[in-house]
């Protein structure tokens, strides 16, 4: 079995999952404590890709990432990065495809933490970001885990999208979700098995340590 569709798998999840970190922390806060009008409509955006098939999603973005397309034709001549078929593409279509698995756990958790908490911070002349950083995350320990094993399991798995816009080149964007899909397309079931048996083990392992240090929190939390 060749091992680099698996590390470039770890090595896409890892990317994918420390920059949704950075990006989702913010904006969960803000979906959590802000009302307007609109903020339907910027969660229904948020969590398309929790409903549209991964394949409808890779197209648009194969599309949008072309160097034929202004996007792409930007990135390519600013940057000097072009988006298809790279493993930079491939980052990008998995920080959007993942997105909600992020955000959505982050927002439950800073929601579910009393509002006194909050109100005693900004009593005690902490301002919104310090609340926010020093308060509300260090009693977010569970809703932070969650987001991270989710978003990183979820883009172990990731395949639709992965192969529209990254398609099948060896060491670059062959992901083991696309080497599973190339032995099986070649019957060669004995290697596709021991790619789905490796991805299986790994997420079962990140779902058995999210759920057992999840109770675990909950334990201390809870007045004996």
């Amino acid at each position: 079995m060749d091992w680099q569709p698996l590390w470039l798998t770890c090595k896409l999840a890892t990317f994918t999952t420390f920059i949704l970190f950075i990006l989702a922390l913010p904006l969960a806060y803000w979906l959590a404590y802000t009302k307007f009008q609109g903020k339907g409509v910027i969660e229904a955006i948020i969590g398309m890709p929790l409903v549209l098939p991964p394949s409808v999603l890779g197209f648009y973005l194969l599309l949008a990432f072309s160097p034929s397309h202004w996007f792409g034709a930007s990135i390519e001549n600013v940057l000097g990065l072009r988006l298809v078929f790279s493993f930079p593409g491939l980052i990008i279509g998995s920080v959007i495809y993942s997105l909600p698995f992020m955000v959505y756990p982050l927002r439950a958790g800073l929601q579910s933490l009393p509002v006194s908490l909050r109100e005693a911070s900004f009593t005690l002349g902490k301002g919104r970001w310090e609340t926010f950083y020093k308060i509300l995350l260090p009693n977010c320990k569970s809703a932070i885990l969650t987001s991270l094993v989710l978003t990183f399991a979820h883009t172990i798995g990731e395949f639709g999208v992965v192969l529209m816009i990254g398609g099948n080149i060896p060491g670059v964007t062959k992901v083991a979700s696309v080497a599973i899909y190339n032995e099986v397309e070649a019957l060669n079931y004995g290697a596709a098995n021991q790619y789905a048996l490796v991805l299986f083990t790994i997420t079962f392992v990140i779902l058995l340590l999210v759920y057992s240090l999840n109770n675990r929190f909950l334990r201390v939390r809870q007045p004996s």
